[in-house]
C-alpha cells in the first residue's frame, strides 16, 4: 500500500476548516538562499493561506550573527498578534540552532524545537505533539498498525526526525525501538515490523534490506526522492510488492507526496490548538 500524504493532509485541513480560525499570525523564518528552504517556506505559506491564515515569512541573511538572529526571532514571537513562529531548518552552519529557537516561547512554538517545548514534550507535558511523531501516528492508525508487541527501527539520530520519534515511541508500547545512525550496520532493519527512516540519503534503504510485510514511514529527502527506493528490487510502486508476492512491503510513504504535506498539515493543526 502506497500512503498518499497529500490525500491525508487535504482531509486534515478540511477538518480544521470546520474550526474557529485563528485571529493571529503564524510567522515562518527564512535564513539565507537555500532553494530547499525557500521551497519548503512556500509550501507552508501556501497551505496556510489556503486555511485562511495569515502566514507571514520574515527573510534574513545569513550574514546575521547568532545573537541578532537569536534577537529578531525574539522580536516576532513577542508581537501581540503573533500565535507561532517557526523556523525553517536547517539554518546555515555558523548558527546556534538551539539559541535561534530558544528565542521561541512554548506557547508560540508549533514545531515544539525549542529546548523548553522539547523537554515538556519528552515528559508529557504539552498540548500538542511533536509534528514528526504526529506523522508517525496519524499513517499508523489510517493502516491500523498496532505498535504493541511490534519491532521498530528509527534510521536516523536527528534533531528533527530520529530523536523526537523514538521518544515518542518508547512512551507508546512498541516492543521493542533501535536506533540507528546513517553509517551503522543496517542488520537490524531485515527483523523489524516498521522502518521509519529521516537521514536524507536517497536509496538508503531498500525492500531487499527489509523483511516480508513490513511498512516503511520515510521522513528523508535528498535531490527529490527519499531514503527508501521502492523501485529497488522487489516491490512495486502500484502493489507494494514484487509480481511474484516475494519480499511485499505492506505500507510504504513515497517522496514526494508522502510525509511532508502530513507534516504541514500537523504544524497548521498544532499552530490552531496553541491558539485556541
Amino acid at each position: 500500500m502506497v500512503i498518499d500524504g497529500r490525500k491525508i493532509a487535504a482531509e486534515i485541513a478540511d477538518h480544521l476548516k470546520a474550526l474557529p480560525k485563528p485571529d493571529k499570525f503564524l510567522a515562518g523564518v527564512l535564513v539565507g538562499n537555500d532553494p530547499a528552504s525557500k521551497s519548503f517556506q512556500k509550501i507552508k505559506h501556501d497551505t496556510a493561506a489556503r486555511l485562511g491564515i495569515d502566514y507571514r515569512i520574515y527573510e534574513f541573511s545569513e550574514n546575521l550573527t547568532n545573537d541578532a538572529l537569536r534577537e529578531e526571532v525574539g522580536k516576532i514571537a513577542a508581537h501581540k498578534t503573533c500565535g507561532g513562529v517557526v523556523v525553517q531548518l536547517p539554518l546555515p552552519d555558523h548558527f546556534n540552532w538551539y539559541a535561534v529557537l530558544n528565542a521561541i516561547p512554548p506557547e508560540k512554538d508549533p514545531d515544539l524545537l525549542s529546548e523548553r517545548s522539547l523537554g515538556a514534550f519528552y515528559n508529557g507535558r504539552t498540548r500538542i505533539v511533536q509534528p514528526a511523531a504526529e506523522v508517525v501516528a496519524e499513517i499508523l492508525k489510517r493502516v491500523q498498525f498496532d505498535l504493541k508487541g511490534k519491532k521498530v527501527v528509527v534510521v536516523g539520530r536527528g534533531f528533527l526526525i530520529g530523536k523526537p520519534i523514538s521518544l515518542w515511541l518508547l512512551g507508546q508500547r512498541a516492543g521493542d525501538v533501535t536506533v540507528v545512525g546513517k553509517d551503522s550496520d543496517y542488520s537490524a532493519l531485515c527483523t523489524a515490523d516498521l522502518v521509519i527512516t529521516g537521514v536524507g540519503k536517497a536509496g538508503l534503504v531498500t525492500p531487499a534490506m527489509l523483511k516480508p510485510g513490513a511498512g516503511v514511514i520515510d521522513f528523508g529527502y535528498q535531490g527529490g526522492k527519499g531514503d527508501f527506493d521502492p523501485g529497488a528490487a522487489g516491490v512495486s510502486a502500484d502493489e507494494g510488492g514484487s509480481d511474484n508476492g516475494k519480499d511485499k512491503i505492506a505500507f510504504y510513504t513515497p517522496t514526494p507526496g508522502g510525509t511532508g504535506p502530513i507534516l504541514v498539515a500537523k504544524l497548521l493543526e498544532n499552530f490552531y490548538t496553541l491558539n485556541s
